[in-house]
C-alpha cells in the first residue's frame, strides 16, 4: 500500500465523519437527518465522533485496501487518525478566560489576606491583638 493512499483514507474519513458530526451542512440537511435519527441508535451514533468514525471508516477501508488482511488493518487505523486529527482540529470546548478587574490605586493592598497597609507601607496583620 502506498503512503498517499493512507493519508487519503485517514482525510476521508475525518472529512465525513466531522461533517455528519459538527456540521449542519448545505440548507441544514445533515441537522435535519440528524433531528430524524432521533434519540436512538442511530442519533447517538451521529452524535459521537468516536463511534461514527469507527463506521465511517469500515466502507473506505474496503474501497483502499487492496486485500482482506490489508483492509482489516486499515479500518481501525483510519478511525484512529481521524480521531487524532480531531483533537488536533481543536474540538475540544474552549474555556473562557477568568474574569479580571484590578484594584483602584488607593484600594491595594499587599495581596496577603487579612493585612492592610499604614502610612510607611508596612503591612500591619489585622488578626494580630497587638495593632
Amino acid at each position: 500500500m502506498k503512503f498517499y493512499r493512507l493519508v487519503l483514507g485517514i482525510l476521508t474519513v475525518w472529512r465525513i465523519t466531522h461533517f455528519f458530526q459538527a456540521e449542519d451542512g448545505p440548507w441544514d440537511i445533515v441537522n435535519r437527518v440528524r433531528r430524524l435519527a432521533g434519540e436512538g441508535f442511530w442519533g447517538k451514533l451521529l452524535d459521537c465522533f468516536y463511534c461514527l468514525s469507527v463506521w465511517v471508516a469500515a466502507p473506505i477501508a474496503l474501497l483502499i485496501g487492496e486485500n482482506w488482511f490489508e483492509r482489516a488493518f486499515l479500518w481501525p487505523s483510519f478511525s484512529a487518525g481521524a480521531i487524532l486529527l480531531e483533537r488536533v482540529q481543536g474540538a475540544a470546548p474552549r474555556i473562557p478566560p477568568a474574569p479580571f478587574a484590578e484594584d483602584r490605586p488607593n484600594e491595594q493592598d499587599d495581596g496577603v489576606p487579612g493585612t492592610k497597609k499604614i502610612g510607611d507601607d508596612r503591612p500591619i496583620d489585622s488578626r494580630s491583638p497587638d495593632e
